[in-house]
C-alpha cells in the first residue's frame, strides 16, 4: 500500500515535466509544516484561459494537501515585460492596464482555488520600496554569461537583435520574489524553467534554502499546435459562455483530447485510463469528449449549464447533419487570415466568390455550425473549422500560414 507521502508525491507529479528536486520536496513535506508554494502571474491580458489553469490546478493540488498557496500577481514585473520565448523586446504595459487586469485575475482565480486558503500578493509590495542601490545589489548576484545561457537571449544575441538591459533584470526580479516570499516551492510553465532556477540561486545568495522547482507543460490551443495564447486566437477562456466553451472543447482533435484530460481534468488517472481503453475498444470519441466538455463547463459555470450546453450542441449538430467521418484538409494561406468566400471557391463548394456571397445571403453557409452573416467573414490561420454550404457540402479544414 502506498504511504500518504507517496500518494501526495504521485499526485503532485501528475502532468509535471520537471521536479527539482523530488527528494528535497519529500523531505520538506515530511517535516509536517505547510510549505509555502508560489506561482507568479503577470497580468498582461484581461482574462485567464484554460492554458493558465494547468498551473493553477497544480496550486490547487498543493492546497488540498494542506500547503499554503501564494498567487502572486506580478504588477511590478508586468511593467518590465517577460522576455521569455520572445525574439524581440516585449511592449511594456502601463500601470493602469496592469491594475485593471490584476482585478480580473483575482476575480477569476477563485473559480479553482479556495478563496479562504489562498494568499494573494503583489510584487510591487517589495519592489515599490526598493531603491536604486537595492536594485544594483540585486543585479550583482548574477552574471551576464549566465544570463546569455538562456536560449532566447542567446539566439537574439547571436543574430544581432537588441536585448534591452531591463530584460536582463526580469529573471532577477522574478527570482527575488522567491526571496521576499521565502518560497519553499515555485511553479511555472516549462518556458519559465530558467527564471525559476534563478530563483533558487537568488535564495542561496540571500542565505535561504533554495526552493523546489516544478514545471508544467504548455497547453496547446484549439489548433493543436501552438500553445494556447490570446494573441493566436486559439484560446478557451474561463469566462467564455457555457455553449461557446462546450463547442470549443468539442472542436479539439481526438488526440488532443487526451492531453486536455491529463492536464485539465480532476478525474483520477485510473478513470482517464478507463476512458482511453473504451475509446480503443470502439467507443465513439465524441462521447468521451462529452465527458471532458461537461466537466470543464461545470467547473467554471455549473452542472446545469454543462447539461444545457451539451443539449444545445447535440441539437445544432443534428440539425446541421454534419458527417462524423470528415477527413481534415490542410489549406495553406499567405496571410494570417483568409476570406471565407475564397476558401469556399477553393473547396469547390461554389464556382466563384460572387456565388459564395449569394450563398451567405441565403443563410446557407455555416462555420462550426454557426450561420455566417457577412461576405467579409475571415478564418484565422492555425485553427480548424467545419465549413458547410447547404445540407450536402461539408469540409473539415485546417488553415496554415505559409512560411
Amino acid at each position: 500500500m502506498p504511504t500518504h507521502l507517496e500518494e501526495q508525491l504521485a499526485e503532485l507529479k501528475r502532468g509535471a515535466v520537471d521536479l527539482i528536486h523530488e527528494a528535497e520536496l519529500a523531505k520538506r513535506i515530511q517535516r509536517g509544516t505547510p510549505l509555502r508554494v508560489k506561482a507568479g502571474f503577470d497580468p498582461t491580458a484581461p482574462d485567464l484561459h484554460l492554458g493558465h489553469t494547468v498551473l493553477i490546478n497544480k496550486l490547487r493540488q498543493f492546497q488540498q494537501f494542506g500547503h499554503d498557496v501564494i498567487f502572486l500577481i506580478g504588477d511590478f514585473t508586468g511593467m518590465i515585460g517577460d522576455p521569455t520565448g520572445k525574439n524581440a523586446t516585449r511592449p511594456r504595459l502601463t500601470p493602469a492596464e496592469i491594475a485593471a487586469n490584476a482585478i480580473t485575475y483575482q476575480e477569476q482565480v477563485f473559480k479553482i482555488l479556495d478563496r479562504e486558503r489562498t494568499i494573494i500578493d503583489f510584487n510591487s509590495r517589495w519592489f515599490g520600496k526598493m531603491d536604486a542601490a537595492g536594485l544594483i545589489e540585486l543585479a550583482a548576484k548574477h552574471t551576464v554569461a549566465r544570463m546569455l545561457e538562456r536560449d532566447d537571449f542567446e539566439k537574439r544575441y547571436k543574430s544581432g537583435q537588441p536585448i534591452a538591459i531591463h530584460e536582463f533584470l526580469y529573471p532577477l526580479v522574478q527570482g527575488y520574489d522567491s526571496v521576499a516570499l521565502r518560497a519553499d516551492v515555485e511553479l511555472g510553465g516549462t518556458d519559465q524553467k530558467f527564471n525559476l532556477l534563478v530563483g533558487r540561486q537568488m535564495q542561496e545568495a540571500y542565505g535561504q534554502p533554495p526552493q523546489i522547482v516544478l514545471t508544467t507543460p504548455l497547453l496547446e490551443g484549439l489548433d493543436g499546435v501552438q500553445k494556447m495564447s490570446k494573441s493566436l486566437g486559439n484560446t478557451i477562456g474561463i469566462h467564455d459562455p457555457p455553449e461557446e466553451m462546450f463547442g470549443k472543447l468539442m472542436s479539439i482533435s481526438d488526440s488532443l483530447m487526451w492531453r486536455y484530460f491529463e492536464l485539465l481534468s480532476f478525474r483520477p488517472l485510473a478513470d482517464i485510463a478507463a476512458l482511453r481503453k473504451g475509446a480503443a475498444e470502439g467507443k465513439n470519441p465524441r462521447d468521451v469528449k462529452f465527458e471532458l466538455a461537461r466537466e470543464i463547463v461545470a467547473r467554471f459555470h455549473s452542472s446545469a449549464a454543462a447539461e444545457r450546453a451539451q443539449r444545445d450542441f447535440t441539437v445544432r449538430f443534428q440539425q446541421g447533419a454534419v458527417p462524423e467521418d470528415l477527413e481534415e484538409r490542410l489549406i495553406v494561406i499567405d496571410a494570417p487570415s483568409a476570406q471565407l468566400t475564397g476558401i469556399l471557391k477553393d473547396l469547390g463548394f461554389v464556382s466563384s466568390r460572387s456565388e459564395a456571397s449569394r450563398k451567405i445571403d441565403e443563410g446557407a453557409v455555416r462555420v462550426n455550425q454557426e450561420k455566417v452573416a457577412s461576405h467579409r467573414h475571415e478564418l484565422l490561420a492555425g485553427n480548424t473549422y467545419i465549413v458547410s454550404v447547404g445540407k450536402r457540402s461539408f469540409a473539415k479544414i485546417k488553415l496554415s500560414k505559409s512560411g
